[in-house]
């Protein structure tokens, strides 16, 4: 698979993250059964395969399953640690925790960061992440306290380097104002039924948009700033490349019609040329995929062999956005 460098570290990875959220099989407490862990492991063998080099974590996912399933890669022998970038996220809460009745929230604490991380490491059973995350923005984040936060992690080696997730270039700036790192990613949410992102540089000053965007100016402010860009649902949960037509609405199933048509012209599946509509775009978008499906998984991996034209590519931003440009 075609690599590409994430500024601000040594790291050159795939373009395709594997994203780890279904690893652990169920959101309920306890340990994963040996039949969750064996379809981790062919996951990450299917990704192994493809060529992905970077994995993406939150501590949330499964309660924490996902990342104990996932330290039975080196446990077992699937892959070496040093030869994966690993990355994982913190600051979503969930209701009850750490007492009946509080409710699901956001928290960038320097407290909960640090013992975030702690349990990150221990379930991932590694004494490094490659790249922390923040997940969802708090409200009441003190940017000098999460920089307090991170200069404890780096100096303690416990973690590498930093980014975060869902975040306004107004976010960014601020947060990276404190920091005495750079940020090196920001995850958010990018597809072809969710083009927000991109449509906000189209309809600035267009009053009639009929669309909210969101975090107008994030993908010009990532590539100023060299701030990877990672897009997760870029399948949009598989509603143009695999769910029944009867299921959709009249936007989606324009995409879904154009996918396949574009899919049968360069000769590779449906999801190559939902996820080529990422990367083909200048800021090196890299697409997050959740699948555990081995086919799958080589299915997304097909999009090394297409590069969409500028026609081909507009085709699909007007489908998915669902009428034609200003």
């Amino acid at each position: 698979m075609k690599q590409q460098p994430i500024p601000h570290t040594p790291y050159s990875v795939s373009r395709l993250i594997f994203g780890c959220m279904h690893m652990g099989g169920s959101w309920s407490a306890g340990e994963p059964d040996e039949e969750t862990i064996q379809r981790g492991l062919e996951a990450v063998e299917a990704a192994l395969e493809a060529g992905i080099t970077i994995y993406d974590h939150a501590d949330i996912y499964c309660r924490g399953r996902s990342e104990r399933v996932f330290a039975e890669v080196w446990k077992r022998g699937v892959a070496r640690r040093e030869d994966l970038v690993v990355q994982s996220k913190c600051g979503i809460r969930f209701a009850d925790d750490p007492a009946p009745g509080v409710p699901g929230r956001y928290d960038f604490s320097r407290e909960y960061i640090l013992a975030s991380v702690d349990g990150i490491l221990k379930r991932l059973e590694t004494d490094y992440l490659d790249i922390l995350l923040l997940h969802r923005p708090d409200p009441l984040a003190e940017p000098e306290e999460v920089a307090e936060a991170f200069a404890t992690l780096q100096a303690a080696g416990k973690v590498k380097h930093f980014g975060v997730s869902n975040h306004t270039p107004a976010q960014l700036s601020l947060l990276r104002k404190h920091l005495g790192q750079p940020l090196v990613a920001n995850q958010i949410q990018i597809n072809l039924l969710f083009p927000n992102a991109v449509d906000g540089g189209i309809v600035a000053g267009y009053a009639e948009t009929g669309v909210a965007t969101r975090g107008e100016g994030v993908l010009e402010y990532c590539r100023e700033h060299e701030i990877a860009v990672q897009a997760y649902a870029p399948l949009a949960q598989g509603r143009y490349t695999g769910k029944a037509a009867d299921e959709a609405d009249e936007r989606t199933r324009a995409v879904t019609v154009l996918v396949a048509a574009l899919a049968e012209r360069h000769g590779v599946s449906r999801e190559a040329i939902a996820l080529a509509w990422l990367t083909r775009h200048p800021a090196k978008i890299q697409p997050v995929i959740g699948t555990l499906n081995p086919g799958r998984i080589q299915a997304c991996a097909e999009v090394d062999k297409v590069e969409l034209s500028r026609e081909e590519w507009n085709a699909l931003f007007i489908a998915g956005r669902g009428r034609k440009l200003p």
